[in-house]
C-alpha cells in the first residue's frame, strides 16, 4: 500500500508541475486534485485543484465564522469560500452529509464533522486521507488529534476540541458553606440536601433518548473505570460491574429524586435554559455554556453566580465524553488543494484563537489554554484543558449512529425504570454485538 501512495504522488507531482510550475505539491492522500484520476462517480476535478469552494458546517457553529471567511475570500478572490449550513442538530447533519456523499455530489469541498464520524466517513471513502507534515500537529491536543486518525493515518484536522463540565451555583453552595463536589457521593449529598433548601433541583444533564444521553452515560461508565467497546471498536464490553456502576448512579439519581424527571426530556439547549433560569444547583454540559450564561439578561438569572469543575467520579475526577469537530476533505471536490489551505487557515493560531473568544469554542492549540489574557477572560480554560486531555472518546465505529441509538434507547429504559440496569446493559451488548456484525 506504501508504494501505491508514493507512485501516485509521483504522478500528482508531474501533473501539477505541467499545470502549475512553483505549486507545493501535497503529500499522497490528495491525489485526486491534479486532474490525473477522479473519483468513482465524481465529476474530473480542475487541474490544479484551485477554485472556489463550499464548506458544510452545522448553523449552530457558524456565528463567529463569517469573519474568518471573510478574511479568507478577501485575499483569495479566486478561491472564495461559501457557507453552507447544516441542520443545528448531529443527527440531521449526518443524514444530509450522508446522503450528498453517497451520491458523489461535489457539493460540499470542506465538511465540518462530528469528531466520532472520522471511522465512518474515512472507511467509506467519502473523504481523503491529508498530508501530516503540514500541519503543527505537535501544537494540537493529542485527544483532538486522535479523533482525525483512522487505521493510522490523517484524514481529518482538528477544528476544535470539547468535554462536558460540571455548572454549579456558586452563590447557593458559598450560603451552605460547601465546596464543589469531587465525587459522585458529595455531588448526590449536595444535590438532595443544599439543593431543596433553595427551592432548587439537584442536577441536570442531557437525559432525552438522543446522542446527549450516549454522551451522559459513556461519562458515568468510563468514570467509573468501564467501556461500552475496545478501544478498535471490536468488541463489546459494557456488559460489565464498572459500566453498571455507572448506570447505577444515574438510575439511582432519578429515583432518589435528585435529578428530577423532567431532565429526562432535556437535550444540550433546554438543560441550560434550566440551569440559566435558576432551577438547579448542578449541570453537566458543555464549554460553550460559558458564554451564554456569562450574558446579563432577563432569561439569565445565574449571571455572575455561577462557577465551573471538573465532573465528578466515584473516587475523585471523573471523565467526560471528548467532544468537537474536525475539518475534512470530500472525495468529490473539485479544488482539493484550495480545500487543504483553507483548513490550514481556519485552523491557524489567530483564527483559533479568535474562534474561542468570539465562539466560545474550545481551541485545539494548547498554548492558548495557558495564556494568560485568554484566561482572565475565559478563566474556565485550565479546568477545561485538564478535562479535555482525560476526556474519552466515544465508541470507534463505522456505524455510530445506530451504535448510539441502541445505547441511547436501553439506558433510557433503565432510567424510567421499563427495565432493570443489568437487563439493559445486556441487550445492549446484545444490539452493539449485532452492529458490529452487521458493520
Amino acid at each position: 500500500m506504501y508504494e501505491f501512495y508514493m507512485a501516485v504522488g509521483y504522478v500528482v507531482e508531474a501533473c501539477m508541475r505541467r499545470a502549475m510550475p512553483g505549486v507545493a505539491v501535497l503529500a499522497a492522500g490528495l491525489f485526486f486534485i491534479a486532474g490525473c484520476s477522479a473519483p468513482s462517480g465524481g465529476s474530473a476535478p480542475s487541474a490544479d485543484g484551485i477554485g472556489p469552494i463550499t464548506l458544510a458546517i452545522g448553523k449552530d457553529n457558524s456565528g463567529w465564522l463569517q469573519g474568518v471567511i471573510t478574511g479568507w475570500n478577501n485575499q483569495n478572490p479566486g478561491q472564495k469560500v461559501t457557507l453552507l449550513l447544516l441542520p443545528e442538530a448531529s443527527n440531521g447533519q449526518l443524514a444530509q452529509l450522508v446522503a450528498n456523499l453517497q451520491a458523489k455530489s461535489d457539493l460540499y469541498d470542506v465538511i465540518d464533522m462530528d469528531v466520532i464520524w472520522t471511522a465512518e466517513f474515512a472507511s467509506n471513502g467519502w473523504i481523503i486521507p491529508l498530508p501530516q507534515s503540514q500541519f503543527p500537529l505537535g501544537d494540537f491536543l493529542k485527544p483532538a488529534v486522535d479523533t482525525a486518525m483512522y487505521q493510522g493515518r490523517l484524514y481529518a484536522v482538528p477544528d476544535y476540541s470539547n468535554a462536558d463540565l460540571l455548572y454549579y451555583r456558586k452563590d447557593i453552595l458559598a450560603k451552605a458553606g460547601k465546596q464543589p463536589p469531587k465525587t459522585w457521593a458529595q455531588l448526590q449529598q449536595l444535590a438532595r440536601t443544599v439543593a431543596p433548601k433553595y427551592g432548587l433541583y439537584g442536577y441536570a444533564g442531557t437525559f432525552a433518548p438522543y446522542e446527549g444521553l450516549t454522551v451522559n452515560f459513556a461519562e458515568a461508565v468510563q468514570s467509573a473505570g468501564g467501556s461500552i467497546l475496545s478501544p478498535e471498536g471490536t468488541m463489546v464490553t459494557v456488559d460489565s460491574p464498572k459500566a453498571l456502576q455507572g448506570l447505577d448512579f444515574l438510575v439511582n439519581g432519578f429515583q432518589q429524586g435528585w435529578i428530577p424527571k423532567v431532565a429526562l426530556t432535556y437535550e444540550e439547549e433546554s438543560s441550560q435554559d434550566a440551569f440559566a433560569a435558576g432551577k438547579f444547583l448542578f449541570l453537566n454540559n458543555w464549554p460553550d455554556v460559558y458564554a451564554a450564561l456569562s450574558v446579563p439578561g432577563p432569561q439569565n438569572k445565574v449571571y455572575g453566580k455561577f462557577g465551573v469543575a471538573a465532573l465528578p467520579g466515584p473516587d475523585g475526577t471523573g471523565s467526560s465524553s471528548l467532544g468537537g469537530a474536525n475539518l475534512a476533505i470530500s472525495a468529490y471536490s473539485q479544488h482539493q488543494l484550495t480545500a487543504l489551505n483553507f483548513i490550514k487557515y481556519m485552523t491557524d493560531l489567530p483564527n483559533e484563537r479568535q474562534m474561542l473568544e468570539q465562539g466560545s469554542f474550545p481551541p485545539v492549540w494548547t498554548q492558548l489554554y495557558t495564556d494568560q489574557s485568554l484566561i482572565r477572560s475565559h478563566p474556565y480554560l485550565p479546568v477545561l484543558e485538564q478535562a479535555i486531555n482525560s476526556a474519552k472518546p466515544r465508541p470507534a465505529i463505522t456505524n455510530y449512529d445506530q451504535a448510539s441509538l441502541a445505547i441511547s434507547s436501553a439506558v433510557y429504559e433503565a432510567l424510567t425504570r421499563q427495565k432493570q440496569p443489568q437487563q439493559a446493559l445486556s441487550e445492549m451488548a446484545g444490539q452493539l454485538t449485532q452492529i458490529i456484525r452487521d458493520g
